[in-house]
């Protein structure tokens, strides 16, 4: 009886060993099919809007500049002051960061170099867009799932107007054009705070920096950047607006459709950057 017994004990233990790791693999299947199915919905939303993109710019379809250019203000002309002062802070921080250890093997003069690739192919747009992913995308995201919860897009369908066109197209291109625009700006405010820091902190000459700064960039770091600008910014619109247009559940849904754009903005964001980190790593750009 005391064999019968641990046997079937350790029968029990096995099968609740399998069944937690049939219910393991179960939520790992769900969660690859989820991750697909986003994949897909959000391609499906990129390649609509890429295609009313193309009619507008073939004049097959009128887009109005008023929307177009009341999106760039709210998107970019609004991120202005928050950019400037965030950028910066880090190219004070790069500066300070780095100025022991150059110090330590007499290139101080040497911070410049280091603040200006850093931020030109780097912190540059990737910083401005991690910031215009909670002041921009999750606006948007918001905004669009009031609407949806409103039933002004089915009211907008029941017209014969395509949601798509009218409220996605304008944004996603004015989150393009201004992140490229807000990194040019970013870019340069991180430089200067890395020359003040440099001029007043450290004791590096204006012209010397100034110098180093000129030799250290090529257009090739500064294109770098504007291409991840404006993927970055393509990857932060397209997430809110399908973030939005798939809002349920009222307020409580906006706000969690709210908080999942700027989660996964970030996240695709850092995974993306690393993309193009390797991509130009490889190819030695």
């Amino acid at each position: 009886m005391n064999g019968s017994a641990a046997a079937t004990q350790g029968y029990g233990r096995a099968g609740r060993g399998l069944a937690a790791l049939g219910r393991a693999g179960l939520s790992a299947g769900r969660a690859v099919t989820a991750g697909l199915e986003y994949l897909g919905g959000a391609g499906y939303l990129l390649f609509d809007a890429g295609m009313w993109l193309y009619r507008v710019l073939t004049r097959r379809a009128r887009l109005s500049a008023s929307v177009f250019a009341a999106q760039m203000v709210r998107v970019g002309v609004r991120s202005i002051p928050i950019i400037v002062l965030v950028q910066t802070f880090i190219g004070i921080i790069l500066a300070l960061q780095m100025a022991p250890t150059l110090r330590d093997y007499g290139s101080l003069d040497k911070t410049a170099n280091i603040v200006a690739i850093a931020m030109f192919r780097e912190l540059g747009p990737l910083l401005s867009a991690v910031v215009l992913s909670g002041f921009a995308g999750a606006s948007i995201a918001a905004e669009i799932g009031a609407m949806v919860e409103a039933e002004e897009i089915k009211a907008m369908r029941a017209h014969a107007l395509n949601p798509i066109r009218f409220l996605v197209v304008p944004r996603i291109t004015a989150t393009v054009v201004m992140l490229v625009g807000l990194t040019v700006v970013a870019d340069v405010v991180g430089v200067l705070g890395g020359l003040g820091t440099a001029v007043l902190v450290l004791d590096i000459p204006r012209e010397t920096y100034l110098h180093n700064t000129q030799i250290a960039l090529t257009y090739r770091d500064f294109f770098t950047g504007l291409v991840k600008a404006g993927v970055f910014g393509g990857l932060i619109s397209l997430i809110a607006c399908y973030e939005g247009l798939n809002v349920r559940g009222g307020a409580e849904g906006v706000g969690r459709g709210t908080t999942a754009t700027v989660v996964k903005s970030i996240v695709a964001l850092i995974a993306t950057d690393c993309v193009f980190t390797s991509v130009f790593y490889l190819f030695g750009l």
